[in-house]
């Protein structure tokens, strides 16, 4: 039988610097592997952070601005609070509780991508 496994989005950047600062410093992620095929191209780089994988991507063609992704987390409280405690200014994400029964943070990032967090509670 065949069995399918974990899946990793590739999200288009535009902007390094921009990157680093959202999805690093406000997001938490760590890099893991940064590419470039030499000096002057397009950067390819895996960040994670627990068990979620993202790529960010600055060659054309890998992903779209505007993409929407979401990711379970345990404690949606807790990633809210870590959240607004750092006092992000380009984010200052609510909570929200959906009639599909689960509670939601979701941030936009700097290139038109939006990741919802979300815990079920059913």
């Amino acid at each position: 039988m065949v069995k399918l496994g974990a899946v990793t989005p590739i999200l288009r950047i535009f902007d390094i610097a921009k990157a680093h600062e959202f999805y690093v410093g406000f997001l938490g992620f760590e890099v893991q592997f940064e590419h470039r095929f030499d000096d002057n191209a397009p950067l390819y780089m895996g960040i994670s952070r627990d068990g979620c994988v993202l790529h960010l991507s600055e060659h054309h063609g890998d992903g779209a601005p505007g993409a929407h992704i979401r990711v379970e987390a345990g404690d949606i409280a807790a990633l809210h609070r870590e959240l607004i405690a750092k006092k992000y200014r380009f984010a200052w994400p609510g909570v929200e509780e959906t009639p599909w029964q689960t509670r939601e943070v979701t941030v936009g990032d700097p290139f038109g991508n939006r990741l919802t967090f979300y815990e079920n509670v059913a």
